[in-house]
């Protein structure tokens, strides 16, 4: 689900309720997990070194998405909803560099890939005990993982130049950007990265994004490189959007993924 999709469930919460959440967990976490800035990802080749793969098609990709069956916890589903189905040209950012970052941000395949597929995955609510008090009630009723997953297959060396396309932006626009998704401004104060695992080069990359006064929440995206496919998992938590405390991306989910892909 795309950040202002999140931010406006949240808000729908109302007001009152986000303030006293805010106020409970005692504000912002900036200490993401994917480092300060200084954790740049590594890649494991270079994009000219990369080997020459075969490009998935679409078929091969709806095969290789991730299914219900993939996983034990949470909804997959195999058609994204159309609020999340965003198309490229509804991504811009003030600075054309950080424009990767905005696109994979929102779920939109990086460069021009020959196939791509999508698909969204939603973790399972907590049910709070019988006796929880109001606010604590209200915060687990948010405490839902919500990613959204693109699979893009790439002719040539089409996948590694992407991956490098990523990188390179994630290192100029470490000090942030504003993007304009689907008519709506989101403000990125800070970007992060590490290394992610799992495939033949991976970046794991935190937006800090300005959610409300005051409030600065993570939302988080990991690319994976496996051979000439892309695999994007852009991934937001609804109580870190109030809140802007840290939360893990679902490691089960995205190895699911990436074991379809051999």
């Amino acid at each position: 689900m795309r950040t202002i999709a999140v931010r406006r469930t949240v808000l729908a919460a109302s007001a009152a309720a986000l303030a006293l959440l805010a106020t409970a967990c005692g504000g912002s976490g900036d200490e993401d997990k994917a480092g300060d800035g200084k954790g740049k990802a590594e890649s494991s080749a270079s994009a000219s070194a990369a080997p020459a793969a075969k490009a998935l098609t679409a078929a091969e990709l709806e095969k290789a998405g991730l299914a219900q069956a993939d996983v034990k916890s949470g909804k997959v589903a195999t058609k994204v909803a159309a609020t999340d189905d965003i198309a490229k040209d509804q991504v811009k950012t003030d600075d054309a560099a950080c424009l990767p970052l905005a696109h994979a941000q929102a779920g939109v395949a990086q460069g021009e890939p020959a196939a791509t597929v999508k698909r969204s995955w939603t973790g399972d609510p907590v049910k709070p005990s019988e006796g929880t008090n109001p606010e604590d009630a209200l915060l687990a009723a948010l405490d839902v993982d919500k990613m959204l997953i693109n699979l893009a297959s790439y002719e040539g060396d089409g996948a590694a130049q992407a991956m490098k396309g990523l990188n390179d932006a994630a290192t100029k626009c470490a000090g942030g950007f504003t993007a304009t998704v689907s008519g709506e401004k989101m403000q990125v104060v800070k970007v992060a990265t590490a290394a992610a695992e799992g495939g033949d080069e991976g970046s794991a990359i935190t937006l800090t994004v300005a959610v409300d006064e005051g409030i600065e929440a993570p939302n988080k995206i990991i690319v994976v490189r496996k051979g000439a496919t892309l695999v994007t998992f852009s991934a937001v938590n609804l109580a870190a959007m109030g809140t802007g405390e840290d939360f893990d991306v679902p490691a089960d989910v995205v190895e699911a993924q990436l074991g379809k892909l051999g």
